[in-house]
């Protein structure tokens, strides 16, 4: 497996894709990120065409165990983000 896409790295290839320098590329990238983590943060959903749609989701309080010590202790409710990645990407990745 090779080692993931760096931030520095995407930028670069996102400025090369759009036909601009790194500064704008980099601008885009992170008004893209700060629109999804704000979206998210609030409960809502994004869908990213040919991504995937990424969505925050509701956990119930639980009991959980704590592997040193064997005592189980209650998790209070708390929410996680999840991301569902679309048939057209996996498709592609996987022929």
């Amino acid at each position: 497996m090779s080692k993931p896409m760096t931030k520095t790295q995407l930028v670069a290839a996102l400025a090369e894709a759009m036909g601009s320098d790194k500064k704008i590329a980099g601008t885009a990238l992170d008004a893209v990120t700060q629109i999804i983590t704000s979206e998210v943060a609030n409960g809502g959903a994004v869908t990213l065409p040919g991504i995937g749609k990424i969505a925050c989701r509701a956990r119930p309080e639980r009991l959980v165990r704590n592997p040193a010590t064997g005592e189980q202790i209650k998790k209070p409710a708390d929410r996680q983000v999840k991301m569902t990645i679309a048939k057209a990407l996996k498709d592609s990745v996987n022929g």
